[in-house]
């Protein structure tokens, strides 16, 4: 109950901002259409060869692509594959490196040494690389680039995590508890990542804009989540090579990847200026600083 008080807080404290609003009210909309897609009818397979590559109209608001295929329902079901890649490769990232994170700051020594030079490594490859290696092995399709995705944002979790922990691993609360005789298990999980959730909730949708960029890469590179399921970055792929004879091809799912990635970035700057400032956001939120 106080979890759900303190989300709802958050999220009304958000809504004082007008960049942040305005952001989440677009990825509300975006999250909606995705899931309901396919009750509202937009089917992203269907083909009509005679009206290929048609601009905007009253039939296909974004036009269709060389297939025929409505633009608008791919668009859609192009989120629904951004959002579940985002959402699983966040999931895999935070489940692997917020652990070895705390591991690292919790006990230091060598154990901080053997996992942080592994995370190191994992940094020095650039994200598109470490992806693209990733899928060599595993394979082209969604299940691999959710995966190589989510292990390519695992050094960030690790070092905010372990940034964090190292400032609370000598407050008073926390020796305290070893001072009672609680374990070191105890008080990782009890005392210490609970007071690390803010830098890991923003971190968490921040992460979320690179996960979709990274996967609409991927895709636009020819190796990611493989046709005729619907992507973005296929979508751009595939769009740039008919600009000339239907602009709105490969215009409208960047626009609409462009409006998402920036979305994801600013609500993650505003939930970072709520959760460091919460007596200023729950006093009289203002549009300064979060707006831009």
């Amino acid at each position: 109950m106080k979890r759900l008080h303190f989300m709802m807080r958050n999220i009304a404290a958000l809504m004082g901002y007008r960049g942040p609003a305005l952001a989440l009210i677009f990825l509300t909309i975006v999250v909606l259409l995705a899931i309901f897609a396919d009750v509202l009818g937009f089917d992203p397979f269907k083909q009509d060869i005679i009206h290929a590559l048609e601009g905007p109209s009253a039939k296909h608001w974004f036009g269709t692509d060389e297939l025929g295929r409505d633009m608008l329902a791919r668009v859609i079901h192009g989120a629904r594959t951004s959002l579940v890649t985002a959402g699983g490769a966040v999931t895999i990232a935070a489940v692997i490196g917020v652990p070895l994170g705390l591991i690292a700051g919790f006990f230091g020594g060598w154990r901080d040494g053997v996992i942080m030079r592994v995370i190191d490594v994992m940094m020095a490859l650039p994200g598109i690389l470490f992806a693209m290696a990733l899928i060599a092995v595993l394979g082209r399709g969604q299940i691999a680039a959710l995966v190589a995705v989510g292990i390519s944002g695992v050094p960030t979790f690790a070092r905010i995590v372990r940034a964090q922990v190292l400032t609370l691993r000598k407050r008073d609360y926390v020796t305290a508890v070893e001072s009672f005789g609680g374990s070191s298990t105890y008080n990782m999980f009890n005392t210490v990542l609970p007071n690390s959730w803010p830098p890991i909730l923003v971190q968490i949708v921040v992460l979320s804009s690179v996960a979709i960029l990274l996967e609409a890469s991927l895709a636009f590179l020819g190796i990611g989540v493989p046709p005729p399921q619907p992507s973005w970055g296929e979508m751009l792929r595939a769009g740039k090579s008919f600009l000339h004879d239907s602009p709105t091809y490969a215009i409208v799912p960047g626009v609409v990847l462009t409006l998402t990635i920036l979305s994801f970035d600013t609500l993650g700057r505003g939930l970072q200026t709520v959760l460091e400032n919460p007596r200023r956001s729950s006093a009289k939120p203002t549009t300064e600083g979060a707006a831009s």
